[in-house]
């Protein structure tokens, strides 16, 4: 119960920064701090070059987690198999803290995130989700 409380007000917290979510202010954020390891490619376009280390983010608003064509951690493969879909507010509070959404949401304290990277401004956060979403089918 703790647990499923602790998930939705992470979740409510979240989507307090959506609205102030800012694309443009994304790209540019995108660009300085995720594409070393992402890139954003679409039917074989480069739309973001970007690393390979991390998986494609092109459409991953809506997406289930790691459902892509990558070799993604057992942890990250847990979350998917558990229902985790991304929205702006997940993506939000996992970008805070990877490994610690991870914890959270698979109620494993062994659960790990091959992302390392953290980004602790929760306006960075909102406004890459925000890019991030534009990118997406559900936009």
């Amino acid at each position: 119960m703790i647990r499923i409380a602790a998930i939705a007000a992470m979740t409510l917290f979240a989507t307090s920064a959506l609205a102030d979510g800012d694309a443009a202010k994304g790209e540019d954020t995108f660009a300085k701090r995720c594409k070393t390891c992402h890139m954003i490619s679409n039917a074989g376009e480069d739309i973001v070059k970007g690393g390979r280390t991390g998986p494609n983010l092109y459409g991953i608003v809506g997406k289930a987690a790691a459902s892509s064509d990558f070799k993604y951690g057992d942890s990250a493969k847990a979350a998917g198999e558990k229902g985790l879909v991304w929205d702006q507010a997940q993506i939000i509070a996992y970008l805070e803290d990877p490994k610690a959404f991870l914890v959270e949401y698979l109620g494993d304290s062994k659960a790990r995130s091959k992302m390392a990277f953290k980004l602790k401004d929760e306006g960075d956060r909102a406004d890459i989700a925000a890019y991030l979403a534009t990118f997406s089918a559900t936009n």
